[in-house]
């Protein structure tokens, strides 16, 4: 196996099946898998993973018991990736914000010597689109905040598009990431980059959802404020 895309949803229906199918055309099916991590939704997001499963033989369903957040999902997702014998495994939002074309680019940087391709709207050529000034700036502001405490150059460090070699998710300690908001995209990269790993940063532009509601939460920004000086005070300490 190449690559799994890992495909979190909760109370995703309007965009699961046409996010599936967009990804089907962009993977090599022969070779690459797509599982969706479904957190018992309850609209039935997983009950139409489990149809386009029966349909599709490149994709699986992983079922969660109940909503605990985007890094617990995604953490399951890795582990499965990886005992499925997948050598890169990629991150993917099922809200259409990330383009199903960008996959294979990712893919591509890793096939070429990155350790972490990570999708970036904040490097030439990314960028965002259908965005406010008031949420351009507080993403901008964000990325500037976590670049500058963890003291690093990854400019994108909250982006969430991303494709991992295995060896990335082997050595990064899964167990050790507490992080459940958008937090855990700053701190997966940020235990890449301790590790010796190198990132490359792919610019893409950055869609905002049509359909569905977003799951930006206060508690999820809070999270992400206090978590990236804690991080860093784990690195000065040999914690991390």
């Amino acid at each position: 196996m190449r690559a799994v895309v890992c495909l979190p949803t909760y109370n995703e229906r309007e965009n699961l099946e046409p996010m599936v199918r967009a990804l089907g055309a962009q993977i090599d099916v022969t070779c690459d898998r797509v599982l969706v991590i479904d957190d018992n939704s309850p609209d039935g997001s997983g009950e139409i993973a489990d149809r386009l499963a029966g349909e599709l033989p490149w994709l699986d369903v992983l079922h969660r018991p109940g909503k605990e957040g985007l890094g617990p999902a995604y953490i399951a997702g890795f582990r499965r990736s990886l005992a499925a014998g997948a050598a890169l495994v990629l991150e993917v939002d099922c809200d259409f914000s990330h383009d199903p074309k960008d996959v294979p680019r990712l893919i591509a940087a890793c096939e070429a010597g990155a350790d972490v391709a990570l999708g970036s709207r904040y490097v030439e050529g990314g960028g965002t689109v259908n965005w406010g000034l008031a949420r351009r700036v507080i993403s901008a502001a964000g990325s500037l905040y976590a670049r500058t405490v963890l003291g690093v150059r990854v400019r994108d460090l909250t982006g969430g598009f991303k494709c991992f070699r295995r060896t990335v998710l082997e050595t990064i300690d899964l167990d050790a990431i507490a992080a459940r908001g958008y937090a855990f995209q700053v701190e997966t990269t940020y235990r890449a980059l301790r590790s010796g790993f190198t990132v490359v940063e792919v610019p893409i532009t950055f869609v905002d959802r049509v359909a569905g509601g977003s799951k930006m939460s206060r508690a999820i920004v809070l999270e992400a404020v206090w978590k990236v000086p804690a991080l860093r005070w784990r690195a000065l300490r040999g914690r991390l």
